[in-house]
């Protein structure tokens, strides 16, 4: 049964409307494994795979609040053109999605939603923000984590973009990877 630390395999689909089309797959040749209370998934996610056992297929979803939020508009910022000059111009387009840093040395990624004369528009929501999650799946495998398993996975937490470099920050991490939440 699914219990804070065990060790879990899941196959799923992801969808952001009911009956709408995939965005994610975890299937069988590369299902989604994690150890259940340490943080690696969403909270709302393990919360609802709670109780289940080997075998047990799901369906749910997960309001956009519980999973990446809602979009922030203070998370979307107009920069000035200038801090691209090292941007080539074709990659200064709508919808490409940039790594940036921030005044603290934070890595994070931003979408561009305009390219003005003087400014360039950035959208630094989660690309999921705002969208409600329909998961549906079933759940492959359920174990104790090993002591080797719980040691490592403490070994590697990067404590909020503090600690996992030689700055201070995410090293060779990006923040969005899941080191850094």
């Amino acid at each position: 049964m699914i219990t804070k630390n065990k060790f879990v395999t899941v196959t799923y689909e992801l969808r952001t409307n009911k009956g709408g089309d995939t965005v994610e797959v975890a299937d069988a040749e590369h299902p989604l494994e994690f150890i259940c209370g340490q943080g690696q998934t969403l909270e709302y996610f393990e919360m609802n795979l709670l109780g289940l056992n080997e075998g047990d297929d799901f369906d749910f979803n997960i309001p956009a609040a519980n999973a990446y939020g809602t979009v922030n508009e203070d998370m979307i910022v107009e920069l000035p053109r200038d801090i691209f000059a090292e941007v080539e111009a074709g990659e200064l387009v709508p919808g490409n999605v940039l790594p940036m840093q921030d005044s603290l040395g934070r890595h994070l990624n931003g979408k561009i939603t305009d390219v003005k004369e003087d400014a360039v528009v950035m959208d630094f929501n989660h690309p999921m923000a705002g969208n409600d999650l329909f998961f549906t799946g079933k759940v492959i495998a359920v174990r104790d984590a090993t002591d080797e398993e719980l040691a490592s996975l403490h070994s590697h937490k990067c404590g909020g973009c503090h600690g996992c470099g030689s700055e201070g920050g995410c090293g060779d991490h990006s923040c969005g990877d899941g080191c850094c939440h």
